[in-house]
């Protein structure tokens, strides 16, 4: 017969239809403190019992009950972080909507809304974000997209324990993702496609392929920061993802480009309809290929699925012509922004041509096939000469 604990030590129950058990226990001012363990097994919710006891007895708050937590307030707390530390993937809408890449997603899936706070954390279990996973993978999305969602809910999650409101964090696991895109574009297939594009749209796109910016920072360039005497434009902290101020040297073709623009207020770098216009102009010069997609239902409308060089693959160029005419490397992620040696190598792509050109350049300097074995005919003969001795 088990022995039955002491007055003050705490109790576990179950409630009907529920598979946890709870913890009944007093707090350091004698107030009685029901709340779930989230654990299916006995052992291990009479472990979490005796820390909620320990911490009560150190006098620190009792945590909140999982099931009136909701991913409203998960959410929330997202949100708060988000502000807090002024991350810059926390965007707002025109209509007023706070916005995170994934998160709209996420919000669909657990039927979130201005009535609805959503399921309680304890139905959001890693069970559910497989569910999730699978639901958006079916509708045809990357592993990739799925991940952005997917690291959203992580992350509330993680907050929430952080601040003390969670005891337990299911399991998200992430999809496997591809590798790191190797796309880039050669300078003859560059001015072809510059060719194709709109006029407005070109002096940003030459900035991206010849310097290596990002598109938002691009977007964010105003007229005084431009010097085209000097060639340059300086960026400001606040407008760079790692908020480090820097400086932007410009080819003299972009900046023929810049003189003939006569209004010169405001934004530099147009980017009105970029993305259809760069896709089109991918797809009419090889670059890419845009596919039309009919609606699912009569309610829908059409949309081209594009797949082909992408714009961010013009920042990959640039950092691999400035590697192949001797720029050092430091000097390239100054000029790029990329603050670690890591993150720039994958973009340090290296093409079959540029592997080819590094034996011709040993080849002309002196290192050739015929001086090899020129020099391994004269070591046979000594090698001979030796055993004749």
């Amino acid at each position: 017969m088990a022995k039955r604990r002491a007055k003050g030590e705490g109790g576990l129950f179950r409630v009907k239809g529920s598979r946890f058990w709870r913890a009944q226990y007093k707090d350091n001012k004698g107030k009685i403190i029901r709340v779930s363990t989230e654990e299916c097994v006995k052992q291990r919710a009479l472990s979490v019992l005796q820390r909620l006891m320990a911490d009560s007895a150190r006098g620190l708050p009792p945590l909140p009950d999982a099931h009136k937590i909701h991913y409203a307030d998960l959410r929330r707390g997202l949100i708060a972080d988000y502000t807090a530390k002024g991350n810059r993937s926390l965007t707002t809408t025109a209509d007023g909507e706070e916005f995170i890449n994934g998160l709209k997603q996420l919000d669909e899936f657990f039927g979130f809304g201005p009535d609805n706070p959503g399921p309680p954390v304890t139905l959001i279990t890693t069970d559910r974000a497989r569910d999730f996973a699978e639901k958006r993978l079916a509708e045809g999305l990357s592993n990739a997209t799925v991940n952005r969602s997917l690291s959203c809910l992580r992350r509330m999650l993680k907050i929430a324990h952080e601040d003390s409101k969670l005891q337990f964090i299911p399991k998200i696991r992430f999809l496997k993702e591809p590798r790191a895109r190797q796309g880039f574009v050669e300078q003859e297939k560059f001015d072809e496609l510059i060719a194709l594009l709109p006029t407005h749209l070109r002096p940003l796109i030459m900035l991206l392929y010849y310097c290596g910016v990002r598109v938002g920072e691009a977007r964010q360039i105003e007229w005084p920061q431009v010097d085209l005497v000097a060639h340059i434009i300086r960026l400001e902290e606040e407008q760079t993802k790692g908020e480090e101020a820097r400086i932007i040297p410009l080819p003299s073709v972009l900046v023929a480009l810049l003189r003939e623009i006569k209004l010169k207020t405001g934004r530099v770098f147009s980017d009105t309809n970029l993305r259809v216009e760069w896709e089109l102009a991918c797809t009419t010069c090889g670059l890419g290929k845009r596919t039309k997609m009919d609606p699912k239902d009569e309610s829908g409308f059409v949309w081209y699925k594009y797949r082909g060089l992408h714009i961010h693959d013009l920042r990959r160029s640039a950092v691999r012509n400035l590697r192949k005419v001797g720029v050092n490397e430091s000097v390239i992620m100054k000029i790029s922004g990329h603050r670690t040696a890591e993150v720039f190598r994958r973009y340090n792509i290296v093409s079959t041509d540029d592997v080819s050109n590094a034996m011709r350049t040993l080849e002309l300097a002196g290192l050739s096939s015929d001086r090899s074995v020129t020099v391994s005919q004269k070591s046979q003969r000594r090698l001979r000469a030796s055993h004749s001795k």
